[in-house]
Formats: structure tokens, sequence, C-alpha cells
């Protein structure tokens, strides 16, 4: 169970530091916020957002389940399946339930029986869209970010820029030069705005999907070889929610004092 009261502690302390005009670490920007309203489908990029303890509101909220009761994904594990075509479609946010969109443009409620059998006939599989019960669909956290300098690390060793989308990252934070920032950001806290805070917990393990062609960006054979090589089969960070609230585009990003 969390502690809540050490929630207010470390929070309030937060805006003691901003205060005192002793907060700011490293000054950056959020340059991208994205969601990701269905699961491994191809998600949508946001002006604003609400985040709550869980991530964005919203986010990978819903998934495709096959009949073995298996996520589909882009990779084979013990909760995912791999089921090709995911990325031909698109998870759109709704209320009350989210909308899949198909390759020829038609679109279902997730909850609709005629969106699962369309789905199915796209994944030449039976399936059906389901919202998350007791386990988060989340990979490994509720929020992951990367940072343009990251990319421009890549673009170094590989010699062509690579779209922050490949990554599937909540958000892109602008960091100034060409190196792995988010390393130095694990165990701190980052505010952004005026009220989220996040914590980064830990750097996030990269699969085959990052190689796979999606949104406009063809397939790709060496960026998750690159990875691994230079950077232990990583990139970016997911990290909890310290404080939740609103962000915004072109937020200030601020990284917090050890």
């Amino acid at each position: 169970m969390t502690d809540r009261s050490q929630d207010v502690s470390d929070t309030s302390e937060l805006d003691d530091l901003a205060r005192s005009g002793r907060s700011t670490v490293t000054s950056m920007k959020l340059a991208e916020i994205r969601r990701y309203p269905i699961k491994s489908l191809l998600g949508e990029q946001l002006a604003t957002v609400e985040v709550d303890q869980r991530g964005l509101v919203g986010d990978r909220l819903w998934a495709v389940r096959d009949a073995d009761g298996k996520l589909g994904s882009g990779k084979n594990t013990r909760r995912f399946r791999r089921m090709p075509g995911m990325f031909t479609l698109r998870g759109h946010s709704g209320d009350p339930v989210p909308v899949v969109e198909l390759p020829d443009g038609r679109r279902f409620p997730a909850d609709e029986l005629a969106g699962h059998e369309a789905v199915s006939e796209v994944l030449a599989r039976r399936v059906t869209i389901e919202r998350e019960a007791k386990v988060m669909h989340h990979d490994e956290g509720p929020v992951s970010l990367i940072s343009t300098a990251a990319l421009r690390r890549l673009h170094d060793l590989l010699g062509e820029p690579i779209d922050p989308l490949r990554f599937r990252a909540n958000l892109l934070v602008d960091v100034p030069g060409s190196d792995f920032p988010e390393d130095r950001w694990l165990g701190r806290t980052i505010r952004i705005g005026s009220d989220v805070v996040l914590r980064p917990r830990r750097r996030l393990t990269r699969c085959v999907m990052i190689d796979l062609a999606q949104e406009g960006a063809p397939e790709h054979g060496h960026l998750l070889r690159t990875v691994a090589e230079h950077h232990d089969l990583t990139f970016g960070v997911w990290a909890t929610v310290e404080r939740p609230g609103r962000i915004e585009l072109h937020d200030v990003v601020e990284l917090m004092p050890a």
C-alpha cells in the first residue's frame, strides 16, 4: 500500500525547493505527448492530458486479447502473443470507450461485437478487445519517457534520424546534446509543468517492435541490434507518478536535485 503521507511530504519538499529557486538542475521541455488507447495499436498525439497514478489517463487501458487470454503484441512472451497486422490498426480516445480504426477507415467502439469481428479478420485470428482488469496492460510501468538527446545518439550511431514513434513512449523530452540522459534520471524526481511529478524507476528493455514498420516509418533492420550493442538493449525509462495533474506540450521539465 502506498504511504500517502510520504507522498505529501515528498511533493511539499519539491514545492519548497521550487520556491527557493534551487529546484532546476537541468531545464528541458516536453516535445511530444503520445497515448495508446488500445495497447499495441497505433495511437494519438496530444496537446494536453491528465496524468493519474496509473499513468496518462486512458493509456493502454484496453487491449486486443485472443482465445487463450494473451494480449496482442509484436512479440511473444508469457503475457503477449505476436499478432502481425496490429500496426495497421489505430486506437482513438472515446467516451465511454475508445474507438478502433481499421485500415479501410471503418471505425467501431472497442466494446462492439462487429468491431471485434472486423479486427479478427484483419489479424486472421479470433480476438476481442477488452478493458484492463486486475493486471495493468503496461509492459513495465505507468509512464514511459525518451529524450531527443538519446535519439540524436542513435542518429550518430546509425547515420540516419530515428523517428521517436518507433519507441511508443508516452513522453518525448527535449534535451540538448547527444547522449542517454535518461540514465541519470533514475531514482530522482522530474516535475513537468506546475503539477505533475514523476519518479523514473528503471530503463526500458526493447524488443523487435522498434524494428517493425509502423505509421509511415519503414521496417528497420538494425535499430534493435544497435540499441543492444550500445545501450544494453534499453532505451528510455519508465516512471511512477508521485503527484498527478495535467501536462501540456512545451511544459518545462525539471530534474530535481538528488
